[in-house]
């Protein structure tokens, strides 16, 4: 399926976290994007933001891929990446910069909606994917509504928990008491049985 990201570099991104991220976990990105992409169009933002938040939102999990399970949170893993992709590609140091920031926080609940326009649209679509309230109203909206059909949710909760508490289990340090993924760890060790991802995102 033809996806286009907004630009040249946001469209290599996703060829590049197609690459690298388990199927559901890049149709989430994918989905992400779009809701994203939907609350900024009421933002004051030009074309190479916009292109920056696609890039943004197709990297804000990449830190769950094996190529980037390395010893710092998945978040910052993530965000590294994006900074190292972008780096080779001559963007701009601070929008570079707020690339890296909205992928580092968009699990800090109460930050990143404080720290500008990215992080602010990267976390909300998150929660937008996942079904907070009051976030959006995609059944709103047809056009919104049946992009986001084309790229099927393949029990992203289950995926998403599931690779975020592996890397976890096998390098605690990437999973700090208090951070989303040593919430989510403590609650999958206490209840095994439970799969998911963590009802405080």
């Amino acid at each position: 399926m033809k996806v286009s990201f907004g630009g040249e570099i946001a469209d290599s991104a996703y060829a590049y976290v197609r690459s690298v991220l388990r199927p559901a976990i890049l149709h989430h990105s994918i989905r992400v994007w779009l809701l994203a992409d939907h609350l900024s169009r009421g933002e004051e933002i030009d074309a190479r933001e916009r292109e920056a938040l696609a890039v943004a939102c197709l990297f804000h999990d990449a830190g769950t891929a094996d190529r980037h399970d390395g010893p710092q949170r998945f978040e910052v893993e993530g965000a590294d990446a994006a900074r190292i992709f972008l780096s080779r590609h001559r963007w701009p140091a601070p929008l570079v910069q707020k690339v890296w920031e909205a992928v580092a926080l968009h699990t800090s609940p109460g930050i990143a909606e404080r720290m500008g326009t990215l992080p602010r649209l990267v976390r909300l679509g998150v929660l937008a994917d996942f079904g907070a309230p009051g976030v959006i109203d995609a059944d709103g909206d047809e056009r919104l509504a049946s992009s986001l059909a084309l790229f099927p949710r393949m029990e992203i909760e289950t995926v998403l928990g599931n690779a975020v508490v592996a890397q976890a289990l096998r390098c605690p340090e990437k999973a700090p008491s208090s951070s989303w993924t040593g919430g989510l760890l403590a609650a999958r060790l206490a209840h095994p049985e439970d799969t998911g991802i963590s009802p405080a995102f």
